[in-house]
């Protein structure tokens, strides 16, 4: 684990804005990703590739491009936003829960999806929370616990929570349509 200087003190910036359809939350930047600057940036990591997959962008992003998810009505954030490295590399300190909960309030995303269990828990205060759509929603936001996109975790991969999440925009995005 290491810790932003403190000038610096978030290693990527948050991509938020109001009314959004989707928030991703990770726990922190691994270390590929904060040397590159760029959310999801390690080559063995399932998540852009996912996102093009599931229908969240209309192509295949590369890491460095993330302030374009905004346009797409997504966002990105981590739960720790001064350490980066592996989960267990991790202070519990730097993990700002109350933090996150304040973002969802200011912002008011549709949903929020975890992209790992460990992240979930962490900001839902259970203690291990399943894949899918949660039954309880998270400052207003629909909850959603997604199998994480890390080469780390490849055991534990599964599609089917990120297409469900995808399912959610899209439905956000008809209603919308059918509203103008």
């Amino acid at each position: 684990m290491a810790r932003a200087s403190s000038r610096n003190s978030h290693l990527l910036p948050d991509v938020l804005a109001p009314g959004l359809d989707l928030v991703f939350c990770g726990t922190a930047p691994s270390p590929v990703s904060f040397k590159a600057r760029a959310y999801y940036a390690n080559p063995g990591n399932a998540f852009w590739p996912t996102l093009h997959a599931v229908g969240l962008t209309p192509e295949r992003l590369a890491p460095e491009r993330f302030p374009e998810l905004l346009s797409h009505g997504l966002g990105l954030t981590d739960l720790n936003k001064t350490e980066f490295g592996s989960d267990h590399e991790l202070s519990a300190e730097a993990m700002d829960a109350a933090s996150l909960h304040a973002k969802l309030r200011r912002f008011r995303p549709a949903a929020i999806a975890f992209t790992s269990k460990h992240a979930a828990a962490l900001a839902m205060g259970v203690k291990a929370p399943g894949y899918g759509r949660q039954q309880e929603t998270l400052e207003g936001a629909v909850a959603f616990v997604l199998a994480s996109p890390s080469g780390r975790a490849r055991s534990f991969w599964t599609l089917k929570p990120w297409q469900e999440a995808a399912a959610f925009v899209a439905d956000r995005r008809r209603q919308r349509e059918r509203a103008v």
